[in-house]
């Protein structure tokens, strides 16, 4: 059954976000408002590790940023990588959108083009992620541990009441990544990928492996070709996956959201993922998957005790 307005995103980190994308949606907005104010909302909440303000360090305990934005009825993409000291990266990258040439800027380029452009330049470590960073640093040459822990990119995808969608996403990237590494969170087909007349797809997880499957363009592919969001997206993981591990030895955590343009959202993944979703004819929720050794995923409501828990441990200062 065709949704009037539908809206999915990654991680327990996007329920209240989501609720403010669906608030706009069902008040007539449009899905690239939507998408961009709420992963605005996560951006500018400092104990969300993985986005923008509080998001954590690369070895040099620099925040570099990352972000895209689609527009599904036209397919302009705006995209930005390696970002510092710039707030709400996202707004960047769908001003970016709205060019036809130098879409996706990085490094100085992408600075330079924010201020230019009037964005608000801002500090983006802040001293609990500067602490996180040390306590890190500290571990690695102690306990000789793989620097690299965390990687959530919060991406959203959204139909509104005229048919359109539109997806975004924002992330500060692998946490003790080297300078000027990006994932694929900017990158088109990869991280995201939303088309009007099919749907909307965009990976979190580890980008490295992510971006050797362009999995978001293969999942929307997989739902032109007549799969439901879930089918789609749970396919294009698990066999992706599979091949890794027979190619390489090794696949590493990846989960992706599908919206198609019915409103019908899914979800795939190889390790347990959070996601939150809501739609005209359901409450805004935030849901935990979990694969088993077969791939078949069971998906669960998060009560509000758990999201209580879960808003207060985020929160507890530092050790």
């Amino acid at each position: 059954m065709k949704k009037e307005w539908s809206m999915i995103a990654t991680w327990r980190m996007a329920g209240d976000a989501v609720k403010l994308g669906g608030e706009i949606l069902e008040n007539n907005g449009k899905c690239q408002d939507a998408v961009e104010k709420a992963i605005m909302q996560v951006e500018d909440y400092p104990f969300y590790k993985s986005v923008g303000y509080g998001g954590l360090p690369n070895e040099d305990c620099e925040v570099e940023l990352d972000a895209a934005f689609m527009d599904g009825k036209t397919l302009s993409i705006g995209a930005i990588a390696g970002i510092k000291d710039f707030k709400n990266p996202v707004s960047i990258a769908r001003k970016l959108s709205e060019d036809r040439f130098n879409i996706f800027l990085v490094g100085a380029g992408a600075e330079a083009y924010a201020h230019k452009n009037g964005f608000v330049r801002q500090n983006m470590l802040t001293e609990r992620a500067k602490k996180t960073w040390e306590k890190r640093k500290q571990e690695i040459y102690e306990k000789n541990l793989s620097p690299y822990d965390g990687h959530d990119t919060v991406c959203m995808i959204a139909k509104d009441k005229e048919g359109d969608m539109a997806v975004a996403t924002s992330t500060s990237g692998l946490f003790m990544k080297k300078r000027g590494r990006v994932g694929d969170s900017p990158v088109s087909g990869s991280g995201f990928y939303v088309d009007n007349e099919i749907g909307g797809a965009a990976a979190t997880g580890l980008g490295e492996d992510i971006m050797k499957g362009c999995l978001s363009y293969e999942v929307v592919q997989r739902m032109k070709n007549g799969q439901s969001p879930m089918e789609a997206a749970q396919d294009a993981v698990t066999e992706f996956s599979e091949k890794l591990k027979k190619l390489r030895g090794t696949a590493g955590a990846i989960s992706v959201i599908a919206l198609n343009n019915t409103g019908e959202w899914g979800i795939g993944t190889n390790v347990e993922f959070t996601f939150a979703a809501v739609s005209c004819d359901k409450y805004a929720a935030v849901y935990r998957a979990i694969p088993d050794e077969n791939n078949v995923v069971t998906i669960e409501e998060l009560s509000q005790e758990a999201m209580e828990e879960y808003k207060r441990s985020i929160q507890e200062p530092l050790k």
